[in-house]
């Protein structure tokens, strides 16, 4: 196995055991074992866990804003791209109970490395932005600092959502909640 697809797939186990049991459960220990390679192997690839949560949520904000960009570019009106927006989080907790990865994160600031709390403040700040662009974009009446109000409440909304959701496993409770928020006029 090529060290390309070593960290590939570190990257992969990784990503999934943030989105399941949050930074804090990240093991290199076992991120080796569900690999196959040595502990050392995967501190030859990320030295620090700082630097491996770095860069998990660097890539998972660059996966969510190409996602984005692309939504932008093919949704016709606000309820067709705030669909497909709140169906990314659904996704999450459909496999498996998890959680948007960014999300988890954020959860356990206080804990995380300077340079993790960086990426994940990010993740936040591309989803905002986007969320706006859409805003301004499909109900052009309202003016860009008030959607950008709107899109951060979005945003923390869908979030909040998505915990709810998983703190009971049960994904209707998420369609349930965003339902309830489209009806009352927070999601379009």
């Amino acid at each position: 196995m090529s060290n390309a697809d070593t960290r590939e797939q570190i990257m992969a186990i990784a990503r999934l055991m943030v989105q399941a049991n949050g930074y804090s459960a990240l093991s290199f220990r076992d991120i080796a074992n569900a690999v196959g390679v040595k502990s050392s192997s995967v501190h030859y690839n990320f030295p620090t866990k700082g630097a491996l949560g770095a860069e998990l949520a660097r890539r998972y904000t660059g996966e969510m804003s190409d996602y984005l960009e692309q939504l932008l570019a093919e949704s016709e009106d606000a309820h067709s791209f705030m669909t497909h927006y709140t169906d990314v989080f659904r996704a999450a907790l459909a496999n498996q109970n998890r959680m948007c990865m960014c999300g988890v994160m954020a959860a356990e600031h206080d804990e995380l490395p300077e340079e993790v709390q960086r990426e994940v403040a990010q993740f936040a700040d591309v989803n905002a932005l986007w969320l706006a662009r859409a805003l301004v974009r499909y109900q052009q009446e309202q003016p860009a600092a008030t959607a950008q109000s709107h899109a951060l409440a979005l945003f923390a909304a869908v979030e909040g959502a998505q915990l709810v959701a998983r703190s009971r496993a049960d994904i209707r409770v998420y369609d349930q909640i965003i339902a309830a928020y489209r009806a009352s006029g927070l999601l379009p």
